[in-house]
């Protein structure tokens, strides 16, 4: 490392103002910060710093998606095979998942940092990390057959339209990986609902075994009315028809672990998530009046991709709410909408990323309020005291 730390050095004048390569600063200093840590100081002022800067931030979550997304690498294949009606091992089930997983994770990384070194050489700016994350939540909340190019375009959509027009990372107002699959599921809605896209080989009948059926719980549950092929342990540990790195519950839950104990995920809004869920399944339970309400309350929360939105979508920290109480309302409402929206709208049971993108919205508003209440009940305080 040191001798790559001094070839950097011996380069990086090139790179400067002044310097033969002075336009490519920016893509510099996106390798350089990306091994290294940065070597900037303040100029001004008195600042306290702890170690968790963007770059580790964002490391973390990464790290955090990688149990959802080496479960939803061998799902992959196990469907596949499943499907297929074919014996196969946990080697070959991987290796099928790979091939078809990790082209998705090149197209969607790629198109996107290649927007993002765009725009930071057009501003002159340094090349944020946020995409680090966004350009794995994007693919682990699509269907593992659907086309590299779509991929493509709505990673594309989600970075110009979602960060870059309000100014890039830290300005956007919705979660970019939200609008990439609500981008997709208006404009390609057959590559984003029914029974066959959600196992790879399905939707091309590869072989597919006679009268099996590739819906996942809340489609079956929407068509057929019930969902008794899929028990709740397994809707919890993931053994069953999804976005690649949404059915597992099990393992969603060992990321938010991670996020929680680093403190870069807020458990406020994930619990809150959460209870305003379980409580609005349980009232739908009490009318029972259609199959989506007779859904028991915990299985819902096991289903689609209520725990991953929950856990990765809904804690984004640059969309979502800032006050400590702000995130109890903030979490509590996507919790309740995500119900809602599932049960009422059963073209669209997969309520939670349309219920995020609508509390990202509101999120400003939810806290201008709560402020606003705190300076209140504090200039009573005074006057009471006086």
């Amino acid at each position: 490392m040191k001798a790559l730390r001094n070839y950097i050095d011996k380069i990086k004048p090139h790179f400067e103002k002044g310097g033969k390569f002075e336009k490519l600063h920016s893509t510099f200093d996106a390798f350089e910060t990306l091994l290294f840590v940065p070597n900037t100081t303040n100029k001004n002022g008195v600042h306290v710093r702890d170690a968790m800067d963007m770059k580790r931030t964002m490391a973390t979550v990464v790290l955090a998606l990688v149990p959802a997304l080496l479960f939803g690498i061998w799902n992959a294949g196990y469907q596949h095979f499943l499907a297929t009606g074919q014996e196969a091992d946990f080697w070959p089930m991987v290796l099928h998942g790979f091939l078809k997983v990790f082209p998705i994770i090149v197209v969607s990384y790629g198109t996107g940092l290649i927007i993002e070194f765009i725009f930071a050489q057009l501003r002159g700016h340094e090349v944020n990390e946020g995409f680090l994350v966004s350009g794995m939540l994007i693919p682990l909340v699509l269907p593992v057959d659907i086309p590299l190019w779509m991929v493509a375009v709505a990673t594309a959509f989600a970075v110009i339209i979602g960060k870059e027009v309000f100014g890039g990372t830290g300005m956007n107002i919705w979660n970019p990986a939200l609008l990439a699959r609500a981008f997709l599921f208006f404009a390609y809605p057959a590559h984003m609902s029914g029974d066959t896209i959600w196992i790879s080989g399905l939707s091309g009948g590869e072989g597919i075994v006679d009268g099996y059926s590739g819906a996942t719980a809340l489609g079956a549950a929407v068509t057929s009315g019930n969902i008794d092929k899929f028990s709740l342990m397994d809707s919890f540990l993931g053994f069953i028809p999804g976005s690649i790195g949404e059915t597992s519950t099990l393992a969603i839950l060992l990321g938010a672990v991670i996020l929680i104990y680093t403190g870069v995920g807020s458990w406020r809004i994930m619990l809150s998530v959460f209870a305003g869920g379980f409580l609005m399944a349980l009232g739908f339970n009490a009318i029972g009046s259609t199959p989506l309400m007779q859904i028991p309350a915990l299985h819902h929360l096991v289903l689609g991709g209520f725990a991953f939105g929950a856990v990765f979508m809904a804690t984004d920290p640059v969309s979502a709410t800032r006050t400590t109480r702000g995130k109890y309302i903030y979490g509590f409402l996507i919790g309740v909408l995500s119900i809602m929206i599932r049960v009422f709208n059963p073209a669209y049971p997969e309520g939670v990323m349309l219920a995020i993108l609508l509390m990202n919205t509101f999120a400003p508003l939810i806290d201008h309020f709560v402020v606003e209440g705190n300076i209140k009940r504090r200039l009573k305080r005074a006057s009471v005291n006086a």
